[in-house]
Order: C-alpha cells, then structure tokens, then sequence
C-alpha cells in the first residue's frame, strides 16, 4: 500500500514538472515566434489558449511582437481572437499599437472585433500614428466615433500624439471633432495643449470648437 501511495506521489510531482516546464516553453515559444515549438506542444495536448501571469494568449504575446506565422498558425487552431488580458487588450489591440500590419490583416480577416468597449484598435492605432493601419481598421467597420471610458476618440488619441495625417484621414471619414473627453476638452483643445498647432488648423476648418467653459465677468 506504502509502495503503491509513494508511486502515485511520485507521478504527480513528475507530472507537475512536466506541466511546469511545457507552460514555460510555450510563453517562451510565443515570445520568439517559434511557430514549431508552439506546434509540437500543442499536438502534444497543449492548450492554444494558454496565458501568461497577466493574462495574455499566446494569440497575444504572438501578436504583440509581430510574428505573423505563429499567429497564422494559432487563428487556424481556433484560438480565442477576442480574449482580453488583466489590462483588458485583445490581440488585435496590440498589433495596432505596435504597428504590425500584415498581423492586423491576419486578425481582421480570420474574425477578430474591430469595435469593443474601452480603447479599441483603431484608437490605439491613431495615438501611436499607424495610418496604414488605421486605414484596414475603418475599412474593416471601426466606428471612428468610439469612445473610451474617459471619452477619447480615435481623433482625440491622434490630435493628443501629433499625427496630422491620421487625424486628416479621420476627419475624411466623418469623425465628429467635437465629442467631448469627461474633462469637456474637444481634440482642438487636446490639439492646442499639445502644442499641435496644424492640426488645431485643420480641426478649426473641419468645425471644431473647444469644449472649455468660457466665464463672462458682467459688471
């Protein structure tokens, strides 16, 4: 009985180890965008939807670091596309900040959302200037118009950032530049703090107006 419990001891820990040590190699796959590792293990029985301490896919790691392959190969293993991390990014979130575009084309076309609460793609692609990028997202039915919870817009972000074009390209596709953040700043007065003053030209022209109160003294 003493040989039999201690047998079954022994394969649990032996089994820890092993778990231990294939969730290491995966994280560590993802990372280095070694599509054949990830493969091995996962037709070994490892899981595609794996997550590191913050939460984040291998679909996401993979993402985020641009390694096209590996997330070809992991959307084709039906990878959750729209799972989010602790700090609530999903995969296509990430390559639109990065700027990894043949990643966004492979996210967008196998099914990821475009539009979602908080900041999405097209608002992070807009604060870091990814014009090319920000061009599929729209394409693709990103509402130019999205807010997230303290009320930045994709025109905001880019009026925020200085990417002139971006905010030329949104502005072109019908963004409102008057939609307030809950400061009641408008993208002109982000644009004017920020020392933009091109694109407060350019929002004056497409009709914006500064959300600040103006106090008049009646005496």
């Amino acid at each position: 009985m003493k040989k039999k419990l201690l047998s079954t001891l022994l394969a649990l820990a032996f089994s820890s180890i092993v778990g231990a040590a294939t969730y290491d190699d995966l994280i560590s796959g993802a990372k280095m965008g070694d599509t054949g590792a990830i493969a091995d293990l996962v037709g070994k029985g490892a899981s595609v939807d794996t997550t590191d301490i913050d939460g984040n896919t291998l679909l996401m790691l993979a993402a985020r670091d641009g390694h096209a392959d590996l997330v070809r190969y992991l959307i084709g293993q039906r990878a959750k596309l729209n799972a989010r991390n602790s700090a609530g990014d999903t995969a296509l979130r990430l390559a639109s900040f990065r700027g990894h575009l043949p990643v966004v084309e492979l996210l967008i076309t196998g099914g990821a959302s475009v539009n979602m609460t908080g900041w999405t793609p097209l608002a992070y692609a807009s604060f870091s200037g990814h014009l090319d990028i920000a061009k599929r997202l729209i394409e693709a039915g990103a509402d130019v118009n999205s807010s997230s919870e303290n009320g930045t817009t994709p025109l905001i972000a880019a009026a925020r950032s200085g990417y002139a074009e971006v905010v030329k390209l949104l502005l072109s596709r019908m963004a409102n530049p008057n939609l307030k953040l809950d400061t009641g700043e408008t993208a002109l007065d982000v644009a004017l703090k920020t020392n933009n003053t091109d694109i407060a030209d350019m929002l004056r022209k497409a009709g914006a107006v500064s959300g600040r109160s103006v106090t008049i003294e009646v005496r």
